[in-house]
């Protein structure tokens, strides 16, 4: 079974950073698919970034383009987002997700696939 543990969410202001991190444990790290999503309240769960198993392959959601960064860490087990210029919009509740169904050189799927989550952590961006 896949444990997926967040840590690194607190409270910034606009235009701050912030990293989150993801372990993970149960599995060996590079048979996993990596990605985050987030949830705002009020709102469905969204993709933000996706890391492929061999870390060569990544996918961002539109609205982090250019501001997040998705990498693994295969020795340590570990997925990182860095987030850069935060925006009051990027407050929500960010989950380390894995899939076990990804091809090793294919960014995994946006939507499907993903059957591990982590509890959590929260961002919020003040303005």
């Amino acid at each position: 079974q896949v444990q997926l543990v967040e840590s690194g969410g607190g409270l910034v202001q606009a235009g701050g950073s912030l990293r989150l991190s993801c372990a993970a444990s149960g599995r060996t790290f590079s048979t996993l698919g990596m990605g985050w999503f987030r949830q705002a309240p009020g709102k469905e769960r969204e993709f933000v970034a996706a890391v492929s198993r061999s870390g060569g392959r990544i996918d961002y959601a539109d609205s982090v383009k250019g501001r997040f960064t998705i990498s693994r860490d295969n020795a340590r087990s570990t997925v990182y987002l860095q987030m850069n210029s935060l925006k009051p919009e990027d407050t929500a509740v960010y989950y380390c997700a894995a899939t076990l169904t990804a091809p090793y050189i294919s960014v995994p799927s946006r939507k499907y696939g993903w059957t591990h989550w982590g509890q959590g952590t929260q961002v919020t961006v003040s303005s």
